[in-house]
């Protein structure tokens, strides 16, 4: 498909009529393309996603290694712990609980985990609704990349400041990483996760895709005021208007609640 057929599925929320047809390398040439036609009709870049960071969802989804993709001001909200999104426009949607860091500064380059952390400005829960035009979520690597990494919605919940927490990565990153999290739609409990699952951790996850975004030819870095959601600490859950979900992070991030209409 090229990509302004892309760009309309997106718009229409309308579902392919078969996968992309390329290889992962031309995926991501495909999706900057959709980018700039964004960018072109006054579109803003806030940002992005890190997708299948979580293994134990890898052979579930038939996807054996992370993808990332753009977060838009179109698609970025915020609140205090409890916020309101709607799923109008988005295609068969499911709710992924993550971390979400605020970047400060761009990271150098060959940057170490310390390097990483020292230009994190914030962290905080998120929920990032993900989509996708292939029906029954049935797809490839190259699918989901061309599918804008599956980005639809990305609610972050209230920040955490960094020089709040510990300031050595191996510290910060262990503290996350054993991190849990239960996820619950109204009062049933559908899931739960630990921070590990991502990568051994959301710091790891960002380190990761740090070095793929600048593999890319043509990908855009991180810059001051990005944020970088890294990936579901669970399974992705189908939503539907008029469900609440909530989310209960340990200790540092808190918790976070969403109402879909």
């Amino acid at each position: 498909m090229t990509p302004e057929q892309l760009l309309r599925h997106l718009d229409e929320a309308t579902p392919w009529p078969a996968g992309c047809g390329l290889g992962v390398p031309e995926a991501y040439e495909r999706a900057l393309s959709v980018r700039q036609l964004r960018l072109r009709r006054g579109e803003q870049p806030r940002g992005y996603k890190i997708g299948f960071t979580n293994r134990t969802i890898w052979e579930r989804y038939g996807v054996y290694g992370p993808i990332w993709g753009t977060v838009w001001n179109t698609t970025l909200s915020f609140c205090d712990g409890a916020g309101e999104l709607s799923l109008a426009g988005t295609c068969q949607p499911r709710i992924e609980p993550e971390c979400v860091f605020g970047l400060k500064a761009t990271p150098p380059a060959r940057a170490s985990l310390d390097d990483l952390l020292a230009c994190v400005e914030w962290i905080a829960p998120g929920f990032e609704i993900v989509q996708s035009h292939m029906p029954d979520w049935k797809f490839t690597a190259a699918d989901t990349v061309a599918d804008s990494g599956l980005h639809a919605r990305l609610l972050v919940g209230r920040k955490v400041p960094a020089d709040r927490l510990p300031r050595d990565a191996a510290t910060f990153d262990a503290q996350l990483a054993a991190a849990r999290i239960e996820l619950f739609n109204g009062d049933e409990r559908k899931d739960e996760g630990v921070g590990a699952n991502v990568l051994d951790g959301p710091l790891h996850a960002l380190s990761h895709f740090l070095a793929a975004l600048r593999d890319c030819p043509g990908a855009a870095d991180l810059q001051p005021g990005d944020v970088v959601t890294t990936g579901t600490w669970t399974d992705a859950w189908p939503v539907r208007r008029g469900e609440h979900w909530r989310a209960v992070f340990d200790a540092p991030l808190g918790p976070l609640a969403v109402h879909f209409t």
